[in-house]
């Protein structure tokens, strides 16, 4: 996975991801998006073979930065918690 700054600001970042689907992707917007401060998050895929993801997220409050920061450490606990409850299976 790589990311991509295409533009940025105190409130406003654009990005690009890739290497990933909607599958990374759709999580990563829905942690992002309980983000305090965070006013939009949206990401789109042109093409869905060769595609690259291409997020924008807008905040208020909260640098885009560290936006992201919190949201992927939310991403890292729901997949611990998850490999804690596959290793039970």
């Amino acid at each position: 996975m790589e990311l991509n700054i295409l533009e940025e600001s105190k409130t406003k970042m654009v990005f690009e991801l890739h290497g990933e689907t909607h599958t990374f992707c759709n999580l990563l917007k829905e942690e992002i998006r309980k983000v305090k401060g965070v006013e939009l998050v949206a990401y789109k895929i042109d093409h869905p073979l060769v595609g690259i993801p291409t997020f924008q997220l807008e905040t208020k409050g909260v640098e885009p930065k560290k936006a992201i920061k919190e949201a992927l450490k939310s991403v890292q606990k729901l997949a611990s918690e998850f490999e804690k409850q596959a290793k039970k299976l």
